[in-house]
């Protein structure tokens, strides 16, 4: 369950980052108030999920989703300037977001404080 927190909690993050954009300096009411929930709801899944994953782990993958979608979505979506070397360096942080959560055991002393 904890990595289904951090995904989502990331998912969450590309929402804010976004959002701090779509927001133009928080002079869009609507706009700014999303962004606010996106940043509490991020952050609230964020430490439930470290309940059961390494700060280390967590945090490299939490933000690396984030950095990633939000690279992506600023490319397709809000006009960031593409380019090959971004792609290729967004694949690679990709992969390395999935070699850290392959490489990751779970905390056997918390197991069962999560009903696993």
């Amino acid at each position: 369950m904890a990595w289904i927190y951090l995904f989502i909690g990331a998912l969450f993050e590309i929402g804010w980052a976004v959002g701090l954009k779509m927001s133009e300096g928080f002079t869009r009411p609507v706009i700014t108030g999303l962004t606010l929930l996106s940043i509490f709801i991020s952050f609230f899944l964020f430490t439930k999920a470290l309940k059961m994953i390494d700060i280390g782990t967590g945090y490299a993958i939490f933000t690396g989703i984030g950095a990633a979608g939000t690279a992506v979505i600023g490319m397709a979506f809000l006009g960031d300037i593409k380019s090959a070397g971004k792609v290729f360096f967004i694949a690679v942080l990709i992969f390395g977001i999935i070699g850290l959560k392959m490489s990751d055991t779970p905390k056997v002393e918390n197991l069962t404080e999560e009903g696993l």
